[in-house]
């Protein structure tokens, strides 16, 4: 089969979220409407503003950000917060992580659907 080109990555390399692309592109988060998220997404939020009271006892507590795909902040900037997914028996994969000085006054709120593996920012 000469002249068949095959994409190879390198060794070492790993395929990027869009989150790490666009962090790496110099470019903001991919965008979405409170009101485009899932009804239980607009309930956490809210819940969030609020101070709660939450409905899991791991809400609030502090996202350490390991991934690298939110902007760099000092420890306890984020807080992480369980979006409940309807039939699910644990938690499930959808987190609002809001970053700021006062959690009840988030300066930045983003959804993951899948576990941390890419975020889209809330516009409000």
């Amino acid at each position: 089969m000469a002249g068949l080109a095959v994409g190879v990555m390198p060794i070492g390399a790993s395929a990027k979220t869009a989150s790490e692309q666009a962090l790496q592109q110099g470019s903001s988060f991919p965008a979405v409407a409170l009101g485009a998220l899932p009804v239980q997404a607009q309930e956490t939020h809210r819940l969030v503003r609020q101070g709660g009271p939450f409905p899991y006892s791991k809400d609030g507590s502090v996202f350490g950000n390991r991934e690298r795909l939110l902007p760099g902040k000092a420890r306890g900037y984020y807080r992480e917060y369980t979006v409940p997914t309807p039939g699910s028996r644990d938690r499930g994969a959808r987190r609002l992580v809001c970053g700021g000085e006062r959690p009840i006054e988030p300066e930045a709120c983003y959804y993951t659907a899948d576990h941390y593996a890419s975020f889209k920012r809330i516009a409000q």
